[in-house]
């Protein structure tokens, strides 16, 4: 296959061909008109033949030179078509997300129809899950993962940081009585993880408060933390947290934060997608979306001195 010349000649030749003029074409590309006699004796030393014929009226179109305008008039046509349809449906086709159920439930679902207001061309899909993601066969276009942001094959940026703490509901203090200290939580029924002894989040937070080698009792196990939260807010006992699980529901009423003792956690939320697509317009326009409400949680969480 023969090479092609360079695109911007291509262009000023179309130009110059419409036109009959390096002036007019110049004005149209904005850029001067030696540039554009400049592109066409390149194409014309290029392809070994005249394209334009220089007279004392003005320029003349060579056989060669028309019918090259042609070609290249079409094939620039053509390609403003394709690009203008593919952006068209860059914008408006669905936007896959995933992300860990929990946050979903608690955190992203709940804004959604913020963005759905300011942006009702994009239809978010959500999927939920914590696999590792296979962008090249279309899985999601964007992802929010919990992590220490080590992502090198991937665009990655920090969304939040969180803490943690235990809470319950106001009910079940009633019930129980508040806990004057923070060994007293040892006599209440702890929301535990199924993977408790390796995660030991639990004895993290007693240590932090100062209670040493804490004995936590059996008790209901869960395999993630939405469904311990989901029995804390059901009264059933006392759950650890992270932050942007319950700011609503603290910020609600539905559940009172106990002790004025929590650590930060060591993997914070991620926003990830492919390197080179993180300002595609619907990927763009929810990340800037996230982040201002990102930024609005986390002056929330501050009020609520999480």
């Amino acid at each position: 296959m023969r090479p092609l010349p360079p695109i911007a000649a291509m262009r000023a030749l179309e130009a110059a061909a419409r036109h009959l003029s390096f002036t007019r074409a110049a004005d149209e590309l904005h850029i001067t008109q030696s540039a554009v006699s400049h592109q066409i004796r390149h194409l014309e030393e290029f392809w070994g033949f005249p394209l334009f014929k220089r007279q004392s009226r003005g320029l003349i179109l060579t056989e060669q030179g028309e019918a090259l305008a042609d070609v290249i008039r079409s094939f620039l046509e053509q390609m403003e078509q394709t690009l203008g349809r593919l952006t068209e449906t860059e914008v408006r086709g669905p936007l896959k997300v995933s992300l860990l159920q929990s946050f979903a439930v608690k955190w992203l679902v709940p804004r959604l129809p913020d963005f759905q207001a300011v942006h009702p061309e994009i239809d978010v899909w959500i999927s939920t899950n914590d696999d590792p993601i296979d962008f090249g066969e279309g899985e999601a276009d964007l992802a929010i993962r919990l992590g220490g942001g080590n992502y090198p094959s991937l665009f990655s940026e920090l969304l939040l940081t969180e803490k943690v703490f235990p809470v319950c509901s106001p009910r079940l203090a009633e019930r129980l009585g508040m806990p004057e200290c923070p060994r007293d939580l040892l006599r209440y029924p702890l929301m535990l993880r199924n993977n408790e002894e390796r995660t030991a989040t639990w004895q993290e937070w007693f240590l932090r408060a100062g209670v040493e080698n804490p004995q936590l009792a059996d008790g209901p196990r869960f395999p993630d933390t939405n469904m311990a939260l989901q029995a804390a807010l059901a009264d059933q006992g006392v759950a650890l947290v992270r932050s942007a699980h319950v700011g609503d529901d603290l910020e609600a009423g539905r559940l009172i934060r106990l002790f004025d003792v929590d650590y930060p956690s060591a993997s914070a939320y991620y926003l990830v997608c492919p390197k080179g697509r993180e300002n595609q317009p619907k990927i763009k326009a929810f990340r800037e979306w996230l982040q201002e409400e990102a930024a609005a949680a986390r002056s929330s969480y501050a009020a609520l001195g999480i």
